[in-house]
């Protein structure tokens, strides 16, 4: 069997790592416990979120055990990492209810049962400490000359770093502690922008337990520019369906530059990486097929396979290979708008932004009703619009929408 190692290393996951030959070696002889990090700023994990739980699962499947670390405690701090500006503290009730809509979403690729893998909040042990009794324990192991030479703080420098925010080194790294002590875990996973949180995690283990402890980042999911993907029109592509519905989130995949759909399938997928090369070899037209397998496999990981069927079902459709329509995008407008005028109804229902929006739509030929292009900004919506009860709507080249009634 493949060491989990060379499986990571294959698919492009690793970006860094503190002890490549020792993690090579425990991972194939033992059974290694190792946590990664989820901030619960949200309600929902998005696409970015992706390749830590992939990460995370191909590590459990080789028989590793993974800890799901949720913030509750740093949360109400915000990490700087990467950050420009200061988050907003958040209730404990409003944390409390993020936590379980990430367990939820972690649940679809982590097996929690029978202690397979742990879901753990840093609240249990960071909101009951003494902070004379912290700061003496640990903020004591802690050089702040090293500390500002971390990019995550060179970066808040420049605006101005609250020491709110300068504590969270020290809060990440006494999580790392404590995990080492309750549950034996010897390493963390996470993004590449907590390098320096995990490396003082590993110092404040060897300081205080003299153990050892190792350390990996994964790469970021950015496309062939160098730039983040997950960006939508709308924001970020939430893994939430009520935030991105699963056919938007099949869309985006279905549509992502050639050059990106090697790494996409590699680090989103669990096709073998023989299939990979094969289909990421493809050229011209063909490609579209690699396209679609990285839609509906991403897609029926996160939103189960009857919805990555609904979702290639209605792109199909809509791109003249089917009839099935029912997975088209709905919005709705209340009975007394039928006939309001149709700029009024793009905003209300949020198709655009706002009336200014969507007049410059559709003096740039972006708007379809019906598949006839709309030309007149005082158009309205009429009874005979509706086709079985319902109007598509089609705003630019790809997004769709089915107007109902409500």
């Amino acid at each position: 069997m493949q060491n989990v190692y060379d499986t990571l290393c294959e698919r492009g996951y690793i970006k860094q790592l503190t002890h490549e030959d020792e993690i090579k070696k425990i991972l194939e002889e033992d059974k290694v416990t190792f946590y990664i990090g989820f901030d619960p700023t949200g309600d929902s994990l998005h696409i970015g979120h992706f390749i830590a739980m992939m990460f995370m699962a191909h590590m459990q499947r080789a028989g590793h055990r993974p800890i799901a670390l949720v913030g509750g405690g740093t949360a109400m701090i915000g990490d700087p990492s990467g950050k420009t500006d200061m988050r907003k503290m958040l209730s404990k009730e409003e944390i409390d209810h993020n936590i379980s809509c990430i367990k939820k979403q972690l649940s679809r690729l982590i097996d929690f049962s029978d202690g397979k893998a742990i879901l753990e909040n840093n609240a249990n042990w960071l909101l009951n400490l003494n902070y004379v009794d912290f700061i003496r324990d640990i903020g004591a192991h802690f050089s702040v000359n090293r500390m500002l030479t971390a990019e995550c703080f060179k970066q808040r420098l420049e605006k101005g770093l609250s020491f709110l925010e300068f504590n969270y080194m020290l809060m990440q790294g006494y999580d790392f502690l404590v995990l080492n002590q309750k549950y034996g875990c010897s390493m963390q996973l996470g993004g590449d922008d907590q390098w320096s949180n995990i490396i003082a995690g590993m110092e404040l283990i060897r300081k205080k337990e003299s153990r050892a402890s190792y350390g990996m980042t994964c790469t970021l999911l950015t496309n062939s520019d160098g730039n983040k993907m997950g960006k939508t029109v709308n924001g970020a592509l939430w893994l939430d369906p009520d935030k991105t519905s699963p056919y938007d989130f099949y869309q985006y995949f279905r549509n992502v530059n050639d050059l990106d759909v090697e790494k996409c399938l590699s680090l989103l997928t669990f096709v073998p990486m023989d299939e990979i090369r094969r289909l990421s070899s493809l050229k011209d037209q063909e490609i579209n097929e690699a396209k679609k397998v990285l839609a509906f496999e991403v897609t029926k990981l996160i939103h189960g396979e009857q919805e990555a069927i609904k979702a290639r079902s209605a792109a199909e459709a809509l791109f003249g290979v089917g009839t099935n329509m029912s997975s088209v995008p709905s919005i709705s407008i209340p009975g007394t708008m039928k006939n309001a005028g149709l700029m009024d109804i793009l905003v209300h229902t949020k198709v655009v932004p706002s009336k200014a929006e969507a007049r410059r739509l559709i003096e740039q030929g972006g708007l379809t009703i019906n598949d006839i292009k709309v030309v007149d900004k005082t158009a309205t919506l009429l009874d005979t619009d509706f086709k079985d009860g319902s109007v598509l709507i089609k705003k630019g080249k790809k997004k769709y929408y089915s107007l109902i009634i409500e």
